[in-house]
C-alpha cells in the first residue's frame, strides 16, 4: 500500500473520530483527470470501503468544488449522491464542512462513501404496483424534475467550479441569458481563441451570442439547481434501482441545460426522458434551445481535446443560427 493510501486512511480516521485501518487498495477505472481507487479497511464497526480520488496538491480546488456540488445536491434531497467523507490537501482554507482535513504535502484527495453501482439502463428490480415497471432511468428523470422544481433565489453559483478540467466561472445573477452568455459560451469562445481554434467558428459563436435573445422571447426559464455535467458517465443505480449521480458541476440555471446534455454523447435511456416529462413537461422551443445549450459542452470538449469536437462545435453553431 502506497504512502497516499496511508495518509488518506489517517484523514478518514480524523474525520470520523475513529481508527480506520487500511487493508488494501483497488484501482477504479473511468476517470481521466485524477487517480481513483477503492480503499478497503476496517474500523471498530467492521469492514469499510471508500472511494478515493487523488492528485497533485494543485488540484485541491477541483476536489473542493466537487464536494461543494455533491453537498448541494444532497441538501436538495431529490437524488442520491455519494456522501462526502473528507477532503485532504496541502491547501489552506476550504469550502466548509466539519469533515475537512488538510495535510501539508504535495497531494490532494477527496474521499466519498463507496457505493456498489449498476448501469442506469438495468431492468427495474422493484415493481411498486402490480403490472408496473419503473426503471432506474425513469426514476432518475422523476427525481431530476423534483430537484429542478425546488425554488432558488438567483441564477449562477457562489463559487467557481470546473467542467471536466476546464474552469467554470460563476457569479450570482438575476439575468439568466446574461449569465449564460458571459460565464458559459463567451468563456469557452475566449478559451478557443486562446487555443487558436478556427477564427470563423469563434466569430460565428459571437454572432450567436448577439442574437440569442430570440430564443427567449416567449420563454422565461425557472431557476433550478443543475447537476451541470449530466451525461451517461455521471449517473448509475444502486442494486435496488435507486438512481445515483456524481461528479457534478453545479449551478442554478435553466433546467433545459441539464436535459440538453442528457441527450449528448450517446444520451440517456428513453425511460429517463419519459420519467422527466411525466413529472414536468417541457416548454415549446426546447429542441432549439437544447442545441444552443449543448454548444457549451461541445466547445469545452473542443478546447480540451480538439479534433472532431471542433467540427461538431462548428456544425452545431451553424445549425442554431439557421434556426433563429
Amino acid at each position: 500500500m502506497d504512502e497516499i493510501a496511508g495518509r488518506v486512511a489517517q484523514s478518514i480516521s480524523d474525520a470520523l473520530e475513529a481508527t480506520f485501518e487500511p487493508l488494501s487498495t483497488e484501482p477504479v477505472a473511468g476517470g481521466c483527470i485524477h487517480k481513483a481507487f477503492k480503499l478497503q479497511g476496517e474500523d471498530g464497526g467492521g469492514k469499510r470501503a471508500y472511494f478515493v480520488k487523488a492528485n497533485a496538491g494543485e488540484h485541491a480546488e477541483m476536489f473542493e468544488a466537487e464536494a461543494n456540488g455533491l453537498r448541494a445536491i444532497a441538501n436538495a434531497a431529490a437524488i442520491r449522491v455519494p456522501k462526502v467523507v473528507v477532503l485532504g490537501s496541502r491547501a489552506r482554507g476550504n469550502d466548509g464542512g466539519e469533515n475537512d482535513s488538510r495535510d501539508e504535502d504535495e497531494h490532494a484527495w477527496l474521499v466519498l462513501e463507496w457505493l456498489d453501482l449498476a448501469p442506469l439502463d438495468m431492468d427495474a428490480p422493484i415493481d411498486p404496483k402490480p403490472g408496473a415497471k419503473v426503471t432506474p432511468a425513469a426514476r432518475l428523470g422523476e427525481a431530476l424534475a423534483a430537484q429542478h422544481r425546488a425554488p432558488q433565489k438567483k441564477f449562477g453559483w457562489g463559487r467557481h467550479n470546473f467542467i471536466g478540467s476546464s474552469p467554470q466561472p460563476n457569479v450570482w445573477s438575476d439575468d439568466w441569458l446574461s449569465f449564460w452568455r458571459t460565464h458559459r459560451l463567451q468563456a469557452q469562445l475566449r478559451l478557443a481563441a486562446h487555443k487558436r481554434l478556427p477564427s470563423k467558428m469563434i466569430d460565428r459563436g459571437e454572432r450567436l451570442l448577439a442574437d440569442a435573445e430570440i430564443l427567449f422571447r416567449t420563454y422565461s426559464p425557472a431557476k433550478s439547481l443543475l447537476h451541470g455535467d449530466l451525461w451517461t458517465g455521471k449517473a448509475a443505480a444502486l442494486a435496488d434501482g435507486t438512481p445515483v449521480v456524481f461528479d457534478p458541476a453545479v449551478y442554478v440555471g435553466d433546467r433545459e441545460a441539464d436535459l440538453a446534455m442528457t441527450e449528448l454523447f450517446g444520451g440517456f435511456p428513453k425511460d429517463f426522458q419519459a420519467g422527466y416529462r411525466a413529472a414536468w413537461a417541457l416548454d415549446d422551443g426546447y429542441s432549439v434551445r437544447r442545441n444552443f445549450y449543448n454548444i457549451y459542452h461541445l466547445l469545452n470538449h473542443a478546447n480540451l481535446f480538439g479534433g472532431d469536437y471542433v467540427r461538431e462545435s462548428e456544425k452545431l453553431i451553424e445549425r442554431v443560427l439557421a434556426e433563429l
